[in-house]
């Protein structure tokens, strides 16, 4: 039965692939890959990985959307037609994808019991977690502690790509931008969205805490909860209108977010240090070396849920204060 509903959302898969390829209606597009992004969620939660299946429902499905959204607000609604033919780029294309199917071969077999990673690596996070680091959720223990010099790199690269877009939206002055537009009331004027939005807001921010605290035991964590709580304060945004959110939600905030997140995250690792231990070993962070395990993983996550939420917001922000590109 599971092989069967696995094939039925590959089919699924590929129509709604091709149907975007073949999309000339940017806002159909945008949908159609929301739809693919939330088929994909659910294929992974098929394959037991339930904390990438919150992340792409969070961020592929969720906040993705509301930003592309935004993007396509500043565009036109269909795409521009092409004065001449790329030729050039089939051949490129083509033997590039040649290239990846071919080293794609080389890859163990879906599902392998006998590949390398399931001789060594993979018995030895199942084995030592319980005993190094004492939590339910192994995905937690090895991204949070095995592997958190790499989710350090990532929380800097989300920061990273911040600053970038920053960067490239917030170039023209406030006094150009739309905040005081007539447009930035929002949906206030619309009665069902209103009182709708309303009603779900906080439960959207409740679930994101919940997602936030609850990754030590369950599907979860600070990527998964700062996306989910930034999508209940743009939903707040698209009601109240953009005027009314910053004052509420200060643009200052958001950059301390997005900078103090990932500066907590790297203080914790230099705290290691300084107590006599390693960069992001949380051993030392306390008496009992288990003990000292989950404080770390709870500041670095809260690190991560910070930046990730903080990031977000910026970045929708900065859509929402431009009336074009």
């Amino acid at each position: 039965m599971t092989i069967l509903f696995a094939v039925f959302l590959l089919s699924l898969l590929v129509i709604i692939a091709v149907a975007i390829i073949r999309a000339e209606n940017l806002f159909v597009a945008l949908m159609l890959t929301t739809i693919f992004s939330l088929l994909m969620a659910t294929n992974f939660f098929i394959l037991d990985a339930a904390d990438v299946a919150l992340t792409e429902a969070a961020i592929g499905a969720g906040i993705t959307t509301v930003i592309f959204l935004g993007a396509l607000a500043l565009t036109s609604e269909h795409e521009k037609p092409f004065v001449a033919v790329p030729w050039l780029a089939l051949p490129v294309v083509a033997v590039t994808a040649a290239l990846l199917i071919f080293a794609s071969f080389d890859n163990p077999r879906l599902g392998d019991p006998e590949a390398p990673i399931h001789q060594h690596v993979v018995p030895w996070y199942l084995e030592q977690t319980p005993k190094l680091v004492d939590i339910p959720n192994v995905v937690t223990a090895i991204l949070g502690s095995f592997r958190a010099f790499d989710t350090l790199g990532e929380v800097f690269v989300i920061f990273a790509a911040c600053i970038g877009v920053l960067f490239l939206l917030s170039a023209r002055k406030p006094s150009e931008t739309r905040c005081t537009a007539p447009a930035s009331v929002g949906l206030s004027q619309h009665l069902i969205p209103k009182v709708a939005g309303r009603f779900i807001l906080p439960f959207i921010i409740l679930f994101g805490f919940y997602v936030q605290f609850h990754g030590d035991f369950g599907p979860g964590g600070g990527f998964q909860a700062g996306a989910i709580v930034a999508t209940g304060l743009i939903l707040f945004a698209l009601l109240e209108g953009e005027e009314r959110a910053l004052r509420a939600f200060p643009r200052w905030i958001m950059m301390a977010m997005a900078a103090g997140g990932a500066l907590l995250y790297a203080l914790v690792g230099v705290a290691g240090i300084a107590m006599g231990g390693k960069f992001l070993d949380y051993s030392v962070l306390s008496s009992d070396p288990i003990a000292g395990q989950h404080l770390g993983i709870l500041l670095i996550e809260a690190g991560v849920g910070i930046t990730v939420c903080g990031s977000l917001l910026l970045i929708f922000h900065a859509f929402a204060a431009r009336e074009s590109f």
